[in-house]
């Protein structure tokens, strides 16, 4: 298999790690770094790549993903800041035939938290004495506030608990509606990733949280999830990728 590595950022530059500590070649494109081999990915084509990997900017996807489908290339897009245009791009991945990945997190620990938040949010749904919080810490660079986890989170709770329909992700100064879930964002320092999900009572709280101890964990499911989805087509969520891997007899390790 041959990738293509798009946005030579921070999370770039660790997928380049774990491609060459698995002996996986690859090409870099990037518009702003000398280093790359190419400027943008329609520079690209004649490369042989078998899968792109994204991690670009919102501004820049949805003309990335175009350029996909035209050269009827696979991809696995990390990129958030898109999600309301997702049944327009579903449909031109059909239409283009191939295969399509996204997640607003790849880590494998990250998509064990959100099964992990799934089944407690199905339990704290029957006991009404128990309200439902959650933050999120991220480093002071990270250009999107909410993250795509921490937008992912809450819709599993919102999905999940039927006295909370509605998340509030920004500054909350009055006194919250009973189906309303607050969820808030803090940016500073280098800090890579935490997501705490809470539930509180008036006698305990209870919480679930994941710290990220760097970006190898996000870039090593993103190659992963590349290696799963090369020879396929389709459109495809992390979660359905995360569905087969947990209904097969036996789940690979990394």
């Amino acid at each position: 298999m041959k990738i293509g590595i798009v946005g030579y950022g921070q999370m770039g530059k660790m997928i380049e790690s774990v491609a060459a500590d698995k002996s996986i070649e690859y090409i870099l494109i990037d518009p702003f770094d000398k280093s790359a081999d190419y400027k943008s990915v329609e520079e690209s084509k004649d490369a042989e790549i078998d899968v792109y990997i994204d991690f670009t900017v919102p501004a820049a996807i949805i003309d990335n993903i175009k350029k996909y489908c035209e050269l009827k290339k696979n991809v696995v897009v990390g990129t958030t800041g898109w999600y309301e245009k997702c049944d327009e791009m579903e449909k031109m991945v059909n239409k283009a035939g191939i295969g399509f990945i996204y997640s607003s997190n790849f880590s494998l620990g990250v998509n064990i938290l959100f099964k992990i938040v799934e089944e407690a949010a199905k339990v704290i749904d029957k006991f009404d004495d128990y309200d439902i919080f959650g933050y999120e810490l991220h480093h002071r660079k990270k250009m999107d506030s909410p993250s795509g986890t921490a937008r992912s989170i809450a819709e599993i709770l919102v999905n999940n608990i039927q006295r909370k329909s509605i998340v509030h992700f920004e500054i909350m100064d009055r006194k919250p509606e009973a189906n309303e879930l607050h969820f808030a964002s803090i940016r500073a320092g280098a800090i890579p990733g935490t997501h705490v999900v809470g539930f509180d009572s008036e006698v305990d709280t209870i919480e679930i949280k994941h710290v990220a101890r760097s970006r190898k964990g996000m870039a090593s499911g993103a190659v992963f999830a590349a290696e799963w989805l090369n020879g396929k087509k389709g459109f495809y969520t992390k979660e359905d990728m995360m569905s087969e891997l947990l209904n097969s007899p036996q789940t690979p390790q990394k």
